[in-house]
């Protein structure tokens, strides 16, 4: 007795989505508009804290300064009096001096300006001896050597004190520096990590936009079908909704890091849809639409599954690093892929069934000539291994070279257009005023303080100046790797004579310049603690090598003056240990120096991770081995050539480019696993070979061909954006898919060819 075989769980599955596509379809968008307004309440971490692994030295230095001395995130006002001072003498005019203090007064009503801290050079000049003296410490400062430029320093809030956020505090200084006659300069550290997050948000949104847009204008000339372009965009909308939904109910923030989620989930979600949208239409030329839909959903379920599952995988190996952001970005890029699947699953039935359905043409002449270009190519494949081999590993030698030449960026001003008003208020007071970059070294200090140990400090700031001063004019070559600034608390005491009706002890005059200067001394000397620092200030603008060797040798130098450990037995609020008795340098010019060396810190033990994953998930997949190895020489390709080109032309590694590897890897499997599969189907219908390796490239190929082709024109527009790293992400994710693209139509084939060629010979 015969009976009918029993559906597998996958046709049970594909038959139900079918037969449900309209519920699916209505209940997605239903749910994505409801998920509108909760996806928009997601923000960022905007803490450059938060980009450091919690152990890092670096850190841990900055946090213990932070709580010895305070919270120091200084923003310099800057402008021209010409008028600033009275003829031969160090006294402001009246003038100025009045329109300076209405100036400070103003900028001292922003929330979030810790108004007690700010100086200028009206209350400087205030001090009641030595008013030449003054005039000279404040040199660099609040006064430039041109005395006409002048600079107000505000003090800001912490953050978690601040009765505003970060960003409004800004935004309403830099008001009130448009408003002044003449307009003002605003720099500062605190300054650059705000616009950096403001035009990453800002950037990212629009560019979004219009990078969706583009790529569906390039869809429609490439398929020339609006169902086959409404597809992949609604994939990719739908599943940036949901994704930023979830994270919000989760509690996730975004940082510096996961700012590329959107274009990265964009590209995943259209290689997917597309490949899924062009078998079908190869389908739908024979079968009726249903029947076509069914087909290929079955055919494509398990290399679309695998697919979404590796590149998962490759960016969930993240969850490894030791930095909050990055490991938080490979669980959002884990959620976003599977999101995706998700999201074709749903609206895939729907959407290609949706109203009537024409016969689909032939292919176009387009779609001829690339075929007829790929098959060219397997055929230069198939008849020239040799060549096509040592042309290959010539290639990756050449862009292997380039590795030997990768270098970090760390001037924080070359993240900006050199357009923008960070970069041009930079270069303003850099070559009017001074550096603008603050920081400091801190060292030992006793309880109470000595004449023999300020002698110390003395000649180390004397030292310093000497050694690492300002050699030349402001602005010239000559202050790069200098010091433009170096503020101790002896400038402060020497102000105070040593002798009035009698000698005065040191202890007293440290009280009566604590008096004069509430703040000067408190901000220099923790003798609870034992620290004492000088403050110092270097050039943002300058080459990443020279400023890391600064702060090397400022560190050097301290430790040669005060080698001894701390008097005191100190412990931080936080955390069981001692604070470091040795000197350090630290401050926000110190931790974006030492940003990105932070990102990279653990990107190759991740991306090594994610690449023995994904071959074992390769190797599982297809149940084999072999399999597995060869997949690695598409997705490798485009890491060697990305990564060595960038040490070729000198492009530097910034904070958008540190984990390009890590990126790239996830990005080429998906194609390589299509790849396979097509290359599979074939031979399971009986093909030879190289007879299945042409036919992959004529339906596959051209399938990857149109994928990549509109991918790479939606992120050229990441070239529009104010911020480089952005830019330089667009650039090189193109150029990952590209050689993803050459990876997977070429050594891939080469590859397949050989391994079964040679059993098929045997």
């Amino acid at each position: 007795m015969s009976s009918e075989a029993k559906p597998s769980p996958l046709t049970l599955v594909v038959d139900a989505l079918i037969c449900w596509r309209w519920v699916l379809l209505a209940t997605a968008l239903v749910t994505t508009v409801a998920l509108v307004p909760v996806s928009q309440q997601l923000d960022f971490e905007q803490s450059i804290e938060s980009l450091y692994a919690s152990e890092d030295p670096h850190l841990r230095d900055f946090l213990a300064a932070r709580r010895t001395f305070g919270g120091d995130e200084f923003v310099l006002v800057a402008s021209v009096e010409p008028d600033l001072f009275q003829p031969n003498s160090s006294s402001l005019t009246d003038a100025a001096s009045q329109k300076m203090e209405a100036f400070a007064n103003q900028l001292n009503q922003v929330p979030g300006v810790a108004a007690e801290s700010t100086q200028h050079l009206a209350r400087a000049l205030r001090f009641p001896y030595g008013r030449a003296t003054v005039r000279k410490i404040v040199v660099g400062v609040l006064v430039g050597q041109d005395e006409q430029t002048n600079a107000i320093v505000l003090r800001l809030m912490l953050e978690k004190d601040s009765p505003v956020s970060r960003a409004e505090t800004i935004g309403r200084i830099r008001q009130l520096a448009a408003e002044h006659d003449p307009p003002a300069m605003v720099v500062g550290e605190p300054v650059q990590i705000h616009d950096m997050f403001r035009y990453v948000e800002e950037d990212g949104h629009k560019l979004f936009a219009s990078s969706l847009a583009l790529l569906a204008l390039v869809l429609m000339l490439l398929l020339q079908r609006l169902r086959w372009v409404v597809l992949p965009v609604l994939v990719v909308i739908v599943s940036i909704i949901w994704t930023e939904a979830l994270f919000v109910l989760s509690g996730l923030r975004l940082s510096m890091v996961s700012s590329m989620l959107n274009s990265l989930i964009t590209i995943i979600g259209v290689q997917t849809a597309m490949h899924v949208s062009l078998y079908f239409r190869d389908q739908h030329r024979s079968l009726p639409p249903i029947e076509a839909l069914r087909q290929s959903m079955l055919e494509l379920a398990s290399p679309v599954w695998w697919s979404v599952a590796t590149t998962a995988f490759g960016f969930g190996v993240l969850v490894s690093s030791h930095i909050n952001p990055v490991a938080s970005f490979g669980v959002m890029m884990a959620i976003g892929s599977l999101v995706v699947l998700v999201a074709v699953t749903v609206l895939l039935p729907g959407c290609v069934l949706f109203g009537p359905m024409l016969p689909e043409p032939p292919p176009s002449g387009a779609d001829r000539r690339v075929s007829a270009v790929l098959g060219r190519i397997t055929l230069w494949v198939e008849h020239h291994p040799k060549r096509v081999f040592f042309a290959s590993l010539g290639i990756v030698a050449f862009a292997s070279v380039g590795f030997l030449w990768l270098r970090v960026e760390t001037d924080f001003s070359k993240n900006f257009q050199q357009h923008s008003p960070i970069v041009q208020s930079l270069r303003f007071v850099e070559s009017k005023l001074g550096g603008a970059g603050s920081w400091e070294v801190n060292f030992p200090a006793p309880a109470k303080l000595t004449d023999e140990y300020i002698e110390r400090v003395r000649k180390f700031a004397e030292r310093l100046r000497s050694e690492h001063g300002i050699v030349g004019e402001l602005g010239t070559q000559a202050t790069a790797g200098r010091l433009s600034k170096v503020l101790a608390m002896t400038d402060g005491l020497d102000l105070i004579p040593e002798r009035l009706l009698f000698k005065l002890s040191l202890e007293t005059r440290v009280e009566m310049l604590g008096s004069i200067q509430r703040d000067f001394v408190d901000s220099l000397y923790n003798p609870k603690l034992g620290r004492m620092r000088l403050l110092l200030r270097a050039y943002e603008r300058q080459p990443s090598e020279t400023k890391l060797r600064l702060i090397a040798d400022v560190e050097r130098l301290a430790v040669e003056t005060f080698p001894e450990a701390s008097t005191t037995a100190t412990f931080e609020k936080d955390a069981d240990r001692p604070l470091h008795s040795s000197p350090k340098s630290t401050g926000l010019f110190v931790l974006l120096a030492f940003l990105i060396e932070s990102l990279m810190n653990d990107q190759w033990t991740s991306f090594f991770l994610s690449t023995f994953g994904i071959t074992s998930m390769m190797w599982f997949a297809f149940r084999s081995l072999p399999i597995g190895l060869m997949s690695l020489a598409p997705n490798l390709f485009p890491n060697v050539l990305v990564i060595g080109l960038m040490g070729w032309i000198g492009l530097p590694v910034n904070i958008a480019t540190a984990m390009i590897a890590c990126v790239s890897m996830g990005l080429t499997v998906d194609s390589s696993i299509i790849y396979i599969d097509g290359y599979r189907r074939e031979r399971a219908r009986g093909l030879r070979v190289h007879e299945a390796l042409h036919e992959t490239h004529k339906h596959v190929g051209r399938a990857l061909v149109y994928t990549n082709v509109a991918l790479m024109a939606g992120f050229s527009v990441l070239a529009l954006s104010h911020f480089i790293p952005l830019v330089y992400f667009g650039l090189l994710v193109s150029l990952a898919m590209l050689g993803g693209l050459i990876g997977n139509l070429v050594f891939l084939p080469l590859l397949i060819g050989w391994w079964d060629g040679r059993k098929e010979i045997k």
